[in-house]
């Protein structure tokens, strides 16, 4: 009977656990798939399918992608409604005994993708529970750290909802789809990827704990979440499933955000699309509609929040009053205004930069980028004491400046490292005495040689004396035959020639490993002193400057 080999063994394991997934199954540089999810990747992606031997009698279908290009496949892929689990190998291959380990690090769905398409747009997943003719919804976007929680009582108001988010992707409980909303409508209209979860998702007590624990709360009065029993389940059953995909802390979510949805403007789907609010109704373009017209944001932050206004208009005329009132100040110190616009201009995604650093997988680049956008924030501060607007010196009396986090990027990081964690070059001069040392190993391994043999020549009074290097013995302190009885006591017999002897010291010795392995070290420490930035408190979020909005 033919045995399958321990590789393929291996790669079923994981594929047990994750069946609803296509396994990205990670050997080497490429990301390979076998059986049916390489005959679906294949399809989808316009791959060759090849075969490989597993120990059976025909050859596994196979096909793989490259690493290094891996996010485009991905997106083809979850953009098509499929999930996909990102199988790496977690431990170091050199270090490895037989096979390398391997797990599952993450599942990338339609809701959870970390790389879209268009960054003036969230990614929302949605989690729905219907209960007793009650919707709890709960709302999440992981690539900005956005958490909402509502319910409403109505299938109206739940597709006014489900309309102004327009999720990528609904998780629900099966009694959703015995509530009478037409799912296939919203799967064929809005393009919406629908998944039931187990009941387990839903428990009251379970749902509440998690919520609990990962804000650290006693009680959910702490969260503003007393009035929202079904929503509170909602937003435990989609922060489980987070952490069921993610397999990450998620600590970028530090906030859920309760709000009524009568707080909003009720408008139905087919107003939306004639009001051509964010896209028109006939090209389905952002040009030519509303947004397109009133957005003049500088920062991909802005732009949401903006959106977010649009879609979803208020109707409290307090608040309505206190926003004009931000807009009108504005409107009237127009030199602060184009002040302000200047130092957002340069700032990046930061919501998403966050989002990158919580999941460790943001790269030196990344960092410098976050830590010049951190810079200006002190001179936008600076400037909004100049406004009377409540909400604008509430987002002044808000706003962090975070100088002690740009001080840190700005002290360990290069102004311009590479893009890959391992490639070294990350580490700036002067913040570790380590990564100098090993740095100028490289630099300076020739001189520190040299020093060594002039200083041993006057020391031994051997002239003829030379330091030699060979690639199986390595560096040695080679003396001719007519010097022998000259040779120190401390000198260590390497190796004999026909008319010399090489020797070696304590001190050649730890020349030699600080030369030889110096790359190596240099590549490893700079890559650890680098990733020990993810073990740092959470970035404090400067959530204010999003919503500025120009």
């Amino acid at each position: 009977m033919a045995e399958l080999t321990p590789m393929m063994r291996q790669y079923l394991e994981i594929k047990e656990r994750h069946p609803d997934c296509i396994l990205f199954f990670r050997l080497g540089d490429f990301y390979e798939m076998f059986f049916d999810d390489a005959k679906i990747a294949s399809r989808e992606l316009e791959l060759t399918l090849t075969g490989k031997s597993c120990g059976l009698e025909e050859r596994a279908p196979m096909c793989g992608v490259p690493y290094h290009a891996v996010e485009g496949y991905l997106n083809r892929l979850v953009s098509r409604g499929y999930k996909v689990a990102i199988c790496e190998q977690i431990e170091d291959p050199k270090e490895a005994r037989g096979l390398v380990a391997r797990d599952v690090v993450r599942i990338v769905t339609p809701g959870t993708n970390l790389s879209t398409a268009d960054e003036t747009k969230n990614n929302y997943l949605m989690c729905i529970v219907y209960l007793s003719d009650r919707y709890g919804i709960s709302t999440a976007d992981i690539t900005t750290g956005d958490y909402l929680v509502t319910e409403v009582d109505s299938e109206r108001k739940l597709l006014d909802e489900i309309n102004k988010f327009v999720p990528a992707e609904i998780i629900c409980n099966d009694a959703f789809f015995m509530s009478g909303v037409d799912t296939e409508d919203l799967k064929d209209r809005l393009r919406i990827c629908i998944f039931p979860l187990d009941n387990w998702y839903f428990d009251d007590s379970l749902c509440q704990r998690t919520l609990k624990e990962h804000f650290h709360v006693n009680t959910l009065e702490g969260l503003g979440l007393q009035d929202y029993d079904s929503g509170v389940i909602a937003a435990g059953a989609l922060f489980q499933y987070l952490n069921e995909t993610q397999k990450t802390a998620l600590s970028h979510m530090a906030t859920i955000h309760p709000y009524t949805a009568d707080k909003f403007m009720l408008i139905d789907s087919s107003s939306r699309r004639n009001l051509e609010l964010v896209e028109t109704l006939r090209e389905k373009q952002k040009r030519g509609s509303l947004l397109w017209v009133l957005d003049k944001t500088k920062t991909a932050m802005g732009a949401r929040t903006l959106r977010g206004y649009v879609e979803q208009p208020l109707i409290d005329a307090e608040e309505i009053n206190l926003r004009l009132g931000a807009v009108e100040e504005l409107t009237q110190k127009p030199m602060l205004r184009d002040e302000i616009r200047e130092y957002l201009n340069p700032i990046y995604d930061l919501e998403r930069l966050i989002s990158r650093i919580s999941y460790q997988s943001a790269n030196p680049r990344d960092m410098v980028a976050f830590a010049s956008s951190l810079e200006m924030i002190p001179y936008i501060r600076q400037i909004l004491q100049e406004f009377e607007a409540p909400i604008l010196k509430q987002i002044f009396e808000d706003m962090d400046p975070l100088e002690d986090v740009t001080d840190l990027i700005k002290r360990a990081i290069t102004d311009e490292p590479p893009l890959a964690q391992k490639d070294g070059g990350i580490i700036r001069e002067g913040y570790n005495a380590d990564v100098d040392k090993y740095r100028h190993s490289r630099t300076d391994g020739k001189k520190w040689l040299a020093e060594l043999e002039a200083r041993e020549k006057e020391r031994t009074g051997i002239k003829t004396l030379k330091i030699k290097y060979s690639r199986v013995f390595g560096y040695a302190l080679e003396v001719t035959n007519s010097f022998k009885d000259q040779v120190p006591d401390n000198y260590v017999r390497k190796q004999t020639l026909t008319n010399a002897e090489r020797y070696i010291t304590q001190e050649l010795k730890d020349l030699e490993d600080l030369i030889l392995g110096a790359e190596d070290r240099l590549y490893a420490l700079e890559y650890e002193l680098f990733a020990d930035a993810y073990a740092m408190p959470p970035v404090r979020d400067p959530s204010p400057i999003t919503e500025i909005t120009e």
